[in-house]
């Protein structure tokens, strides 16, 4: 396994025109802002046709993480992770979304199925989808103020109360 402090085997770019690495056993390329829907219809066209998750990483404390040459460092990073079915091959897509306009295009029209987990994405990190059909909170009260994956968040505490009796 790869230790973060390492760096992993750079590869020569992908067709897609962005540095493409392996991390983990799977490839992994690194989209800017700008190119990451058509590089995300590009990865369709090439095969790459499940959406099997998005989510997204806050790096407010590990600003200083490897990254290949020429990918900029940003505090947020929206991470989607594509299957491609018929070769058994996955592919992570990693673009960095900075904190002052924490947003992106959404994968809705391109995969549908990720509908819930941008949903989830802007709930717990506040990372917006342009375009998404229902931009709602899904895990938090609609009057939730804040994002709680965030690591700026405020941690707080539930106290927990216990029967007497079911202690063992």
């Amino acid at each position: 396994m790869t230790d973060d402090a390492e760096a992993p085997e750079e590869r020569v770019p992908t067709r897609y025109g962005c540095p493409l690495t392996q991390r983990f056993g799977q490839d992994v390329i690194y989209v800017d802002r700008q190119r990451y829907l058509d590089v995300l219809k590009a990865t369709a066209d090439d095969g790459y046709e499940m959406c099997l998750d998005v989510t997204a990483v806050d790096y407010l404390k590990h600003l200083e993480r490897w990254l290949p040459d020429g990918v900029e460092r940003h505090r947020f990073e929206v991470v989607v992770n594509l299957l491609d079915m018929k070769a058994g091959r996955r592919l992570r897509v990693n673009v960095a979304v900075p904190e002052d306009d924490p947003s992106l295009p959404t994968l809705f029209d391109l995969h549908p199925g990720t509908e819930a987990m941008e949903r989830e994405v802007f709930d717990m990190f506040g990372i917006s989808f342009d375009g998404h059909p229902d931009p709602s909170r899904i895990l938090m009260p609609e009057d939730w103020d804040g994002h709680p994956l965030r690591k700026d968040y405020a941690t707080g505490e539930i106290p927990v109360q216990f029967k007497a009796g079911n202690a063992r």
